[in-house]
C-alpha cells in the first residue's frame, strides 16, 4: 500500500512540474462599456482578446504536450489508475481555461452588440 501511494505522490508530483512549464494567459482586463465605448476602444479590446485567445491556444495545446510527453515518459511505470488520474487533472485545468475564455469573448461580445446598437442610432 505504501508503494502505491508512493508511486501516487511522485507522479503527482512530476506531472505538476511538466505543467509549471505551460504559462497560463493573463485575461485582458476591464473591456470598454460598449454602450460609451469609441470605436478604438472596441478596436483595441478585440485585439487584447483576440490575443488572450491566441495564448489560451498555445496554453491548451502545451497542456495536452507535456501530459502526453509524462505519461509516454512514465507509462511503464503507471498503472491505468495513475494514468486516468493525470489525464483527469489536465482535462480540468483544459475545462476551467476554456470556461474562462469563453466567459471573456461572450463580455466582449456583449460589449460589442452595445456598441453596435448605439454606433446604429
Amino acid at each position: 500500500m505504501k508503494k502505491v501511494f508512493c508511486l501516487l505522490v511522485l507522479a503527482g508530483a512530476m506531472s505538476t512540474n511538466a505543467w509549471a512549464e505551460c504559462a497560463y494567459p493573463r485575461a485582458p482586463g476591464k473591456l470598454p462599456d460598449g454602450s460609451v465605448a469609441t470605436r478604438e476602444e472596441m478596436v483595441a479590446a478585440k485585439k487584447l482578446v483576440d490575443k488572450y485567445n491566441t495564448d489560451m491556444s498555445t496554453y491548451l495545446d502545451c497542456l495536452k504536450l507535456e501530459h502526453d510527453e509524462a505519461v509516454a515518459k512514465q507509462a511503464a511505470s503507471l498503472s491505468e489508475e495513475q494514468k486516468q488520474q493525470m489525464s483527469a487533472r489536465v482535462t480540468q485545468k483544459n475545462d476551467a481555461a476554456v470556461d474562462e475564455l469563453q466567459d471573456v469573448v461572450g463580455r466582449f461580445n456583449e460589449q460589442l452588440r452595445m456598441f453596435k446598437a448605439k454606433s446604429a442610432k
